[in-house]
């Protein structure tokens, strides 16, 4: 039993005492209203007792974890929020690029429960029509694959996979000739800024 119902308990058996005191005329009412406050009593029990286990978390048995489990649950927590902040993190750099949205590894707690401890986001890294639009998808991809606060070796790589994309792009504008670059900015498809991308990474 807890303090705070033992408490009721106790208040509710001084406010029954002085009830008998002051109608000790009447003893068959006394007690009705003794028996009415156990039942009281016994109710706010019960429902204490009941809303206590409603709240203990439990496993796929159905009884209550026991510390490590309920420990290792704790750790599938953080790994799950980590994870989702990772991946969302991406996305939301990618922006058009980004093909369908994260795609999680689930593993099943003590508790039941299924928690991301992995993932990732597809990502268009094809060349563009022109040099030019390759570059900008280069910087894109940059941006996303850095966009979490800790970047995985995998991330890292396809940043630098995407450098070297840009690099070879802007090689081949460099090496135009003026008239080949008058062309060029001629038939230049229409880009959106990089900032539409990256702005909300």
């Amino acid at each position: 039993m807890n303090s705070s119902t033992a408490s009721t308990l106790v208040r509710a058996a001084a406010q029954t005492g002085t009830a008998v005191q002051q109608s000790g005329n009447n003893p068959q009412q006394n007690g009705n209203q003794n028996t009415s406050q156990a039942s009281q009593n016994g109710n706010a029990a019960n429902s204490s007792n009941s809303t206590s286990n409603a709240a203990t978390p439990r496993g796929t048995d159905g009884k209550a974890l026991t510390p490590d489990q309920q420990q290792q649950v704790d750790k599938l927590v953080k790994i799950d929020k980590d994870t989702r902040a990772h991946e969302q993190a991406h996305l939301a750099a990618a922006g058009g690029l980004a093909v369908g949205g994260p795609n999680y590894n689930l593993t099943t707690g003590p508790d039941g429960k299924q928690y991301a401890n992995g993932g990732d986001v597809q990502i268009d890294a094809s060349e563009g029509r022109t040099p030019e639009e390759t570059v900008r998808k280069a910087k894109i991809i940059q941006a996303a694959a850095l966009a979490p606060v800790d970047p995985s070796a995998q991330d890292l790589s396809v940043a630098a996979q995407a450098s070297a994309m840009e690099a070879k792009a802007q090689a081949q504008i460099d090496q135009r000739t003026p008239q080949g670059k008058q062309v060029a900015s001629a038939y230049q498809p229409e880009l959106p800024p990089l900032s539409s991308f990256s702005a909300v990474a």
